[in-house]
């Protein structure tokens, strides 16, 4: 029986994406970054049991704009977003690394 070959990620990644550094896989981390954070929103406001109105008004904007953080869009302030998790009560943390 012949033995299957196993990949990373990583190299799975770098194959289909691009290294890190270059310009397609630049845009696809941010892009992945942007769908954690609006999958974080969403979960902590429905375990708030809030729908996307109610926060908007906790938050002073249209529901539209809580949509569009939910969603991913990549036009959402980072001041907003703050907001967003402040009105929710969450706690942020970011890391920074320099590589």
């Amino acid at each position: 029986m012949a033995k299957l070959k196993t990949f990373t990620l990583e190299e799975i990644t770098d194959k289909h994406i691009g290294k890190r550094g270059t310009w397609r896989r630049e845009i696809f981390e941010y892009e992945l970054r942007l769908d954690l954070l609006g999958q974080a929103v969403r979960d902590a406001r429905k375990k708030r049991k809030l729908t996307q109105e109610e926060l908007g008004k906790l938050v002073g904007v249209q529901k539209a704009q809580i949509s569009k953080i939910e969603n991913s869009t990549k036009d959402v302030r980072l001041e907003t977003v703050m907001r967003v998790f402040a009105a929710l009560n969450a706690q942020v943390s970011f890391v920074v690394k320099l590589v």
